[in-house]
């Protein structure tokens, strides 16, 4: 007999657009490696733009689906979202009553992300009165608390007030999220053992869609899965970030966040990953360690949308020539090359379709080489770098690729330098990936054999 499978069960309104409701809880579960169930309770006309209409399903109908999910054996965890009317909330109150529903995880959808209600005045006197005593976990954000609690939110200390507030009513933990204040984004934990602020760094000034869905569902999961509430909510902190990172825009308006970014970012990695090894085996099939400078060479290769070092796929150590053959001392390993990770970051800010960067050494010839190749070709003088620039560890490469790029116009092909006290001289091979960027090596390469 296979183990038996983690269950989380949401109770929520389905989304058109994909970004968030039901359709958002259910790729989130899906990520945790959690089954999924779900009672629809209303479905919403809407898109990237907005809300353009929404239907409350009849009360029977609600109760039929959480009837025929709780007879078919128990869910380790349950979360709410958009309940649509006082109705709906009440009869929901009573069923999870009814079955002892235990992990229960509200999310107080109020309105939608565009301003559209999404429950009733009535049914939020209804949450507060029946449904919140149920939970175990609650996840306003800052409106929705203000109108559960009555306090206007303005900075932390009127956070901590609601989330007091809020924890009156009866539920055993409050999460209350403060992305909509300025600044860094602090969300409040609060339950009877005492208060935390989670602080993190602000990841998208776009506002995306279906972060309070896919936050609380992250929190479900890991309730379901067995882990503490706080040790779920900072589970749940880490996810959203990255589904945040990974924010997908599939309309003419508002971007979505995407629960299986974090999937799609590891299915990415192992192909970066195949597609640098593949290039080193031919690199050294082809014997290129002429084209290696006297301080070694590197390969910076980044993921879509990359946003730090440990983006950006490189070799510890360089890769290092004996003759024409070359060498590796270890394997690839993102965040493996602060010095070729500056140079791919620093390309990716002006055009984020170039995410492979390799260099070789400098001489006249290779230069006519590349001008020979019709390679689009920019360069800097070490001796324009600022002193606050040169004294700065690992911050020249970024300031002379800026500085390469902004008097060119562009981003080019090749970004070379005449070097300087103490610095190799030194040509930058740029392209959009690995294939590209071996295809012009090779180029290099091959021509550079026929005048040795």
């Amino acid at each position: 007999m296979p183990d038996k499978t983690v269950v989380a069960l949401t109770i929520a309104g389905s989304d058109s657009g994909g970004g968030a409701g039901i359709q958002a809880d259910l790729k989130t579960f899906s990520a945790f490696g959690v089954f999924g169930k779900t009672v629809i309770t209303s479905v919403t006309s809407q898109n990237t733009l907005g809300v353009q209409a929404v239907d409350d399903l009849p009360v029977g109908v609600v109760e039929s689906q959480l009837k025929s999910i709780f007879e078919d054996g128990k869910c380790q965890a349950v979360k709410t979202g958009m309940l649509g009317n006082e109705q709906i909330v009440d009869r929901i109150a009573s069923l999870l009553k009814r079955y002892r529903v235990k992990n229960l995880v509200v999310d107080p959808v109020i309105f939608s992300s565009s301003g559209k209600r999404l429950l009733t005045a009535e049914g939020v006197e209804m949450m507060k009165e029946r449904l919140l005593p149920l939970a175990h976990l609650v996840t306003p954000n800052i409106r929705e608390a203000e109108i559960l609690s009555g306090v206007k939110i303005r900075q932390l200390s009127d956070m901590k007030r609601a989330a007091r507030k809020i924890l009156k009513l009866g539920v055993r933990a409050v999460v209350l999220t403060g992305g909509h204040l300025k600044g860094k984004p602090e969300d409040l934990f609060l339950d009877n053992n005492g208060l935390q602020v989670l602080t993190s760094e602000r990841l998208s000034e776009s506002d995306p869609h279906g972060t309070g869905c896919v936050f609380s569902s992250a929190i479900t999961a890991g309730l379901a899965s067995g882990l503490q509430t706080l040790p779920a909510v900072q589970e749940a902190k880490a996810f959203i970030g990255r589904a945040i990172l990974g924010e997908v825009i599939s309309g003419n308006g508002k971007p979505s966040v995407d629960p299986l970014s974090s999937l799609y970012r590891e299915s990415e990695k192992a192909q970066v990953m195949d597609g640098l090894n593949r290039a080193l085996r031919l690199f050294r099939k082809e014997r290129i360690g002429s084209l290696v400078p006297e301080v070694q060479t590197n390969i910076g290769l980044a993921l879509k949308n990359a946003k730090n070092h440990e983006d950006v796929l490189a070799i510890p150590g360089r890769i290092v020539k004996n003759g024409d053959d070359i060498f590796t001392g270890a394997e690839p390993e993102f965040g493996g090359s602060r010095h070729v990770a500056n140079i791919v970051l620093t390309v990716m800010r002006y055009d984020p379709g170039k995410r492979a960067v390799m260099n070789i050494k400098y001489t006249d010839t290779l230069l006519k080489i590349c001008q020979r190749l019709r390679f689009r070709i920019a360069s800097f003088d070490r001796a324009d770098e600022p002193r606050n620039v040169r004294v700065r560890e690992g911050s020249s490469l970024e300031w002379g690729t800026q500085k390469a790029i902004m008097d060119y116009g562009s981003v080019p092909d090749i970004i070379y330098d005449l070097g300087g006290i103490r610095k190799e001289e030194m040509i930058r091979v740029i392209a959009e990936d690995i294939e590209s960027l071996t295809n012009k090596i090779l180029k290099i390469h091959n021509l550079y054999q026929k005048t040795l």
